[in-house]
């Protein structure tokens, strides 16, 4: 099985919560171990919520429900509970579940007010919740490339004498059901390294290092804006409704956001969460150095000379940070929302003193960026000096929150925490796995953590490019 990730003995196996749907339904309306789950009547419908000032989410991270990206709350589902919560004029207060299982007893003893999340609809809960918002159809699909010598395949007939690659679970499971239906030959292959994720096969079908694999349409849709290389029009699966979900003495609650969805189905905010997520390109062009023959990389390297002695950086490293970030554009906006040259998100602009409407200047941008790397630093006071830029470009790029996961995770799986390159690194890869972002010792729950891994390497890789070709 080709991959490119470690791989590290799993804390725990875990399978798709959709294979056991009745198990769990079980669970919740009758018994948790030997003890009963205790429904409570909470009495908190619309009006309650609303004179409390607060709507309780509840959610499970992923890359499509929630997850924190450079400090910020990030996600489809979260975005447009935030949209929610302000048109019934609340605040919003998200809580976050380990699996479905405990997404539903939250809901039902209390501890939240909506579930925010693409819900199975089933026969099973359909008793203790009343489903609502948008009905979401999901499927399962084959994940291939496109272009070069090989055509896509169109028909499941074609599935016959090709290797696929798959999780453990739904996506197994129908696999062997639909070879069963074709009469056999699908050289069905089981991923069982928990180090791999789903996302992480799909990475590895654009790379052409396996020929196919199987993910939910959403997911898959989501991951072509990352490969635009990606054919997942094959469906294999039958549809499967989902929404999201509150308890059924809340019938207020039910109906207003029944109301909300059908009218901000067509709103700006709606179409633009729609397109930050499952059609804007996450990808960022990159052009070559200026001109080895004069000695440049940009048009802005007078400025990174002026500013990288302020953090004791050699200046050509924050170019080469600048490049990765923005491809040296001073009016390129990310996916996330990150403005200008050095592409800090909002937060942090404000924080660093970069005032609204000056992201653009390229000056200002780089002035804050150099404030945020000094106050970053400060963070890994004990990290070795010599490891200590892989943490701080790595937190620049994920946020200080999951570079201190994946350092608790290294330190949890007898690994040096205070060392990046095949140690750390390891671990924020990890964090876009279940196993290991819901870990105990991970605060920040989940992360594509590939992203991380590539720029830190990119950016360092290209420093030492730029040191054997520019002068200092």
């Amino acid at each position: 099985m080709p991959h490119h990730l470690p791989s590290i003995k799993p804390r725990l196996t875990t399978s798709h919560f959709l294979l056991s749907l009745a198990f769990i339904s079980l669970c919740i309306l009758g018994c948790r171990g030997n003890q009963q789950v205790k429904v409570e009547s909470t009495n908190r419908d619309l009006q309650q919520i609303k004179d409390s000032g607060e709507l309780v989410v509840l959610t499970l991270y992923s890359s499509t429900s929630y997850f924190i990206y450079r400090g910020q709350d990030m996600g489809f589902q979260y975005e447009l509970s935030e949209q929610f919560a302000q048109s019934i004029g609340v605040k919003l207060r998200v809580e976050v579940a380990r699996n479905v299982h405990e997404l539903i007893e939250k809901l039902m003893t209390g501890q939240g007010d909506l579930i925010a999340y693409n819900l199975p609809i089933t026969k099973d809960w359909k008793d203790s919740l009343t489903y609502c918002g948008e009905e979401v159809i999901t499927h399962q699909v084959i994940v291939q490339r496109t272009g070069g010598r090989v055509q896509p395949l169109n028909d499941v007939t074609e599935l016959i004498g090709k290797d696929i690659y798959v999780k453990p679970g739904k996506y197994y499971d129908r696999l062997v059901n639909l070879d069963e239906e074709l009469g056999g030959g699908i050289h069905i292959h089981k991923v069982t390294n928990d180090s791999i994720s789903v996302e992480d096969l799909m990475m590895q079908v654009s790379q052409g290092k396996i020929p196919y694999t199987v993910a939910d349409n959403d997911l898959a849709q989501l991951n072509t804006t990352y490969y635009s290389n990606l054919n997942i029009g094959l469906s294999i699966s039958f549809d499967q409704r989902a929404s999201w979900a509150v308890r059924k003495d809340c019938p207020e609650l039910a109906a207003i956001t029944d109301k909300w969805h059908k009218e901000n189905m067509t709103s700006p905010a709606y179409s633009a969460s729609m397109k930050r997520y499952f059609e804007i390109s996450k990808a960022i062009p990159h052009s070559p150095i200026l001109s080895i023959r004069e000695g440049k990389i940009s048009h802005f390297d007078h400025l990174f000379k002026k500013y990288a002695p302020e953090i004791n950086w050699d200046w050509r490293l924050l170019a080469s940070l600048a490049y990765t970030e923005s491809n040296f554009d001073s009016t390129a906006v990310s996916w996330a929302g990150a403005k200008g040259l050095m592409q800090l998100m909002p937060a942090t602009a404000r924080a660093m003193g970069l005032h609204e409407g000056k992201e653009q200047n390229p000056e200002e941008s780089i002035k804050a960026a150099v404030k945020y790397i000094a106050a970053t630093t400060k963070s890994f006071a004990k990290v070795p000096e010599e490891e200590r830029i892989n943490f701080i470009l790595a937190s620049y790029n994920s946020g200080i929150g999951h570079v201190q996961d994946a350092m608790a995770l290294a330190e949890k799986y007898g690994k040096n925490k205070y060392i990046w390159q095949n140690n750390v690194e390891n671990y924020i890869l990890l964090k876009s796995n279940e196993e290991y972002f819901t870990d105990p010792v991970c605060k920040n729950g989940y992360f594509r953590g590939i992203e991380t891994y590539n720029f830190v390497r990119d950016i360092t890789t290209r420093f030492d490019q730029y040191k054997n070709q520019i002068k200092k």
